[in-house]
């Protein structure tokens, strides 16, 4: 069992540091809202700390999973962040869905600290969390990755390494572009359906068990139907990383044409007031496009 800090309680980091002190792991805890960090230590039994630096010192590992870069930096870089606490060959994981420009920024920092860093992105949404069954996409060293996926099993059914760091983000975008496609055609599917005189989601039940079939379908049909999108993965986050993924294509070289026609779709779905719905909400941008009211 390690020692091991969680840097921050959103949706996805307060089960999944949950799961590691179930599984035995002595854990800390630090979050911006130092009220969630008090309720998160309460509820499990664990310790919690005013700042990012205090909740590192003397841990083997630690763990962050926040908003965007600039969340990630603060919460890392600085005399209270996390690498200034960190001791001599222990490992800083980080979960966030962020650049892979950030990742080897905070790979070399950690280099330089005598420290091991992988950067382990997530796929499997709140539910996935929830449930410990998170798909983890690495970066980082051989080593440093050997040295942490016993900690991670602690919240994944999958934990893989694609290379050195910023692999992990890089997998990451791939996730977010083929999600972006699938639901996007999921929600013209099931609205044609609609339109078509059609039960929707008997219709969704049936292609699910054939080619047509996918997680999301499987998932979020029936509430794409039913218009309910207060949970899940917001579209504000999706958004995000999207853009990620679009600025990343662009200095690579490589077009993403379905990619960037969805981002615009979500940015229309925002406008509708959406920004915190589910991404399935695609929906209902075709919805207000045929006059219907949502």
């Amino acid at each position: 069992m390690a020692k091991v800090a969680f840097l921050g309680l959103g949706v996805m980091g307060y089960p999944m540091a949950g799961h590691l002190k179930a599984k035995g792991h002595e854990v800390t805890v630090y979050n911006r809202t130092t009220a969630k960090a008090e309720k998160w230590a309460a509820q499990h039994g664990g310790a919690f700390a005013e700042t990012p630096r205090e909740a590192a010192e003397g841990c083997d590992f630690v763990m962050s999973c926040v908003g965007n870069d600039d969340d990630l930096r603060s919460v890392i870089f600085g005399e209270n962040g996390a690498l200034a606490g960190m001791k001599a060959g222990a490992v800083l994981v980080d979960h966030t869905t962020a650049s892979a420009q950030v990742a080897r920024e905070i790979a070399a920092a950690a280099a330089d600290k005598g420290l091991g860093f992988v950067d382990a992105p997530v796929s499997g949404g709140q539910a996935g969390a929830e449930n410990g069954q998170l798909a983890i996409m690495c970066g980082g060293t051989e080593d440093a990755f050997d040295k942490a996926k016993p900690v991670m099993d602690a919240y994944a059914k999958a934990t893989i390494r694609f290379g050195e760091a910023g692999a992990g983000q890089l997998t990451k975008m791939v996730n977010q572009i083929c999600i972006a496609g699938i639901v996007q055609g999921i929600s013209e599917g099931l609205h044609f359906a609609t339109a078509a005189g059609l039960d929707a989601k008997q219709v969704a039940a049936l292609v699910a068990q054939g080619a047509g079939g996918s997680w999301q379908l499987s998932n979020r049909a029936e509430t794409m139907v039913d218009g309910k999108f207060d949970f899940g993965f917001a579209v504000d986050w999706m958004r995000k990383d999207l853009g990620i993924s679009l600025d990343t294509a662009r200095q690579i070289g490589v077009s993403l044409p379905v990619a960037a026609l969805v981002d615009q779709f979500y940015a229309d779905v925002q406008q509708l007031g959406g920004g915190r719905w589910d991404t399935s909400s695609l929906i209902q941008r075709l919805r207000v496009l045929k006059g219907e009211k949502i």
